[in-house]
């Protein structure tokens, strides 16, 4: 059964979901899901495949509205403001809601390029160089790559560039960054270092990260979702099981299916 699990009172919620249901075309792929994401926190998505944590991550953004048979029902709200309604323009979402993908995907540009694209589309009027060197400093990549801005973001690691990924996002002001399996293309040295920058970003914004890593979740998130899945009409659905802090789902779980998952039984 779907729990909520409210431990976040005394943190502002940055976003909600209520009585959410996403389908594509007719079928259900995520049921039910009541969520709270608090403010300056890392949430980490967890549970075995299909159970939906992805497709989750970008209804927050509205991503998944690229695709055409996706429709949600019930309500995502970011603060007060309901995500689905007619009068949202899902560029200003993404603008304040930012995504990092799996896999590295710096654009064929250089170094320079990819921080101020988004930038400039959305018009930024300040200094560009400015804005360069702010943003891969907080993505701890600056002192990596000051001398060669002009050389293309493809010719860096895929650490560096995972993390020049997540400059670029941080350069359009975001107040939420995504993250769907951020490291699971990354070596240990790599990974480390992103794990360490998320640490580091929670100070300025709010980041919900799905991982396949239950040590990962425990090692960089303040609460976990747990989502597993159940046979449906037209394949398997993805539900909420259970939501609270990190510490709470991995040693002291309330639900059975939870426990199960966390201590390796199944997934």
């Amino acid at each position: 059964m779907t729990t909520n699990i409210n431990t976040l009172n005394d943190t502002q919620t940055v976003l909600r979901t209520e009585n959410l249901n996403i389908y594509y075309g007719k079928f259900l792929a995520v049921q039910n899901v009541w969520l709270d994401i608090p403010k300056n926190k890392v949430t980490a998505f967890i549970g075995p495949s299909g159970c939906g944590k992805s497709t989750l991550l970008r209804c927050y953004n509205r991503l998944n509205d690229l695709i055409e048979s996706f429709r949600a029902e019930g309500k995502v709200f970011f603060y007060d403001k309901n995500l689905y309604a007619p009068e949202i323009d899902p560029v200003v979402v993404r603008r304040k809601i930012g995504m990092v993908f799996q896999r590295p995907n710096p654009f064929p540009k250089t170094i320079y390029d990819n921080i101020i694209f988004g930038a400039k589309i959305n018009g930024y009027k300040g200094n560009l160089d400015e804005l360069v060197e702010k943003s891969l400093r907080q993505a701890a990549l600056w002192d990596e790559v000051k001398d060669k801005l002009r050389q293309s973001g493809t010719s860096l690691s895929g650490g560096q560039q995972q993390r020049l990924c997540i400059a670029r996002a941080i350069a359009v002001q975001p107040e939420v960054i995504l993250m769907d399996e951020p490291c699971s293309a990354l070596d240990p040295v790599s990974t480390i270092r992103v794990e360490e920058l998320i640490h580091e970003l929670k100070e300025k914004y709010t980041i919900v990260i799905v991982t396949h890593n239950m040590q990962q979740a425990a090692r960089v998130s303040d609460y976990t979702a747990f989502f597993n899945v159940k046979v449906a009409e037209g394949g398997r659905s993805g539900y909420l099981v259970e939501h609270d802090s990190t510490e709470t789902i991995f040693n002291n779980p309330q639900q059975e299916d939870t426990r199960n998952y966390v201590s390796g039984r199944f997934g």
